[in-house]
């Protein structure tokens, strides 16, 4: 195996990774045959890759082969200047070709690599069991569903796959479909700052599934979304997005939304927060090159008086030297519809601490005339509400409840906790189902 892996070309900066399983796995059984480790040590080195394997498993929510769907992972996780120039045209004519099928013909190897005599001179049987293994059921919501099907899927027609000129295509594919690298396999993100590093994302793996159908009403308002997303992805001008308006009414589950009628598009998300706004410069060099299209996502935008991050967003959005690219779009939800508090004495042109304090205002509101598209979410009439209550209890048989019974005890929780909004019609439903059980 470790011969094998010395041979990699294209790939090879997989061996770069010194700690990744396959080279620790090639290093172990290397040194065994040579004698530098005595059977003991194979086997504690062994084992210790397994568990390794065990647990990206369990993360991935990977089953049957579970050393198939590792190679797999690692040929669609690790980015080169080959996956990389795959993901934005295909495969194109060119030498590299040829390194990179010879690659592939020892991936091929490694798919069937036979572990028996290893197995057999240790007396250990860890590689048959993994090669066949029957994960527990775990909720989809406890492993990176998104991710864990596509590996699995890819990991199959390799599998089958009769040589490595196939595996070529079916890799390469792969690549111009859902790309490669975290950008590529996952939907969402979030900003991780460290001293040292910098900025950096990080995947987030659990995403709600939800759909725009699943927001009751609104229809107007998911329609502009909607046209103003799709132009984005098609590679056409689009605007930046404030949904703005009261709480509870569906904004977040819009944007939300949005990822997953998109996602197999090309469309990626990446949550920030205000404090990380001065690391928005650093996250947008690291996707402005990237086949894809990012938003860029701030959920519940607003500012005090006396915060000043919103200088960062204006001069990322439009006013810094460097443009922003053409595949990045910013889209933010907020209860205010100019995102910075206000108070009847910013409207005087003179406070005591300053003359022209409404330059100083108006500075600070033209961060929503950068947002080109405005959607107002207001709170739903009473009519509304029941109109998403019933739609949400539907499924349940009302609850064992007549139309006029359910109305009465929805609206009675509206004026307990918190009034009309879509939130609370669904915070109602989770307690009747609960009620129910």
């Amino acid at each position: 195996m470790y011969k094998k892996l010395m041979r990699l070309v294209v790939y090879n900066n997989i061996l770069e990774e010194k700690e990744n399983i396959l080279f620790q796995l090639a290093c172990t059984i290397e040194r065994y045959g040579s004698g530098a480790i005595d059977a003991e040590g194979a086997v504690q080195g062994i084992y210790r890759q397994i568990h390794r394997l065990l647990d990206l498993a369990t993360e991935y929510g990977f089953d049957g082969n579970l050393w198939q769907n590792y190679l797999t992972w690692l040929l669609v996780s690790v980015e080169t200047p080959f996956s990389m120039v795959c993901e934005k045209a295909g495969a194109k004519e060119g030498t590299v070709n040829v390194f990179a099928k010879a690659d592939f013909a020892i991936f091929k190897e490694l798919f069937s690599y036979d572990f028996t005599p290893v197995e057999e001179a240790l007396g250990i049987n860890c590689f048959s069991v993994v090669t066949n293994y029957h994960a527990v059921v775990k909720n989809e919501r406890s492993y990176n569903h998104n991710v864990s099907e596509k590996v699995r899927a890819l990991s199959k027609r390799i599998a089958a796959a009769v040589d490595a000129e196939e595996i070529f295509w079916i890799v390469t594919g792969f690549y111009a479909d859902y790309g490669v690298g975290k950008l590529g396999l996952n939907k969402a993100f979030r900003v991780q700052h460290s001293r040292r590093g910098g900025a950096s994302l990080v995947p987030i793996t659990n995403t709600d599934d939800v759909r725009l159908s699943d927001l009751v009403g609104y229809e107007r308002q998911k329609e502009r979304l909607l046209e103003n997303t799709a132009a984005f992805v098609a590679g056409k001008k689009a605007n930046n997005v404030l949904l703005y308006g009261d709480a509870g009414t569906g904004k977040s589950t819009s944007i939300k939304a949005i990822l997953n009628e998109f996602y197999g598009q090309g469309l990626r998300m990446i949550e920030i927060y205000k404090h990380q706004f001065e690391d928005l410069s650093a996250v947008i060099s690291q996707i402005k090159n990237r086949n894809y299209r990012f938003i860029i996502y701030m959920d519940d935008l607003s500012f005090e008086e006396f915060e000043i991050e919103y200088k960062y967003l204006k001069a990322v959005i439009e006013g810094g030297l460097e443009t922003k690219p053409d595949n990045v779009l910013i889209y933010a939800t907020s209860n205010r519809r100019h995102l910075i508090r206000e108070t009847w004495g910013d409207r005087s042109d003179m406070t005591q601490d300053e003359l022209h304090h409404s330059d100083t205002m108006q500075e600070k509101l033209s961060l929503v005339a950068r947002f080109g598209v405005s959607i107002n979410y207001g709170a739903p009439t009473q009519k509304e509400y029941f109109d998403i209550v019933e739609h949400l209890a539907a499924p349940y048989q009302n609850f064992g409840l007549s139309k006029e019974e359910l109305r009465q005890q929805a609206n009675a929780w509206e004026m307990r906790n918190g009034g009309l909004s879509g939130r609370t019609a669904q915070q109602f439903a989770t307690y009747m189902m609960d009620k129910n059980r």
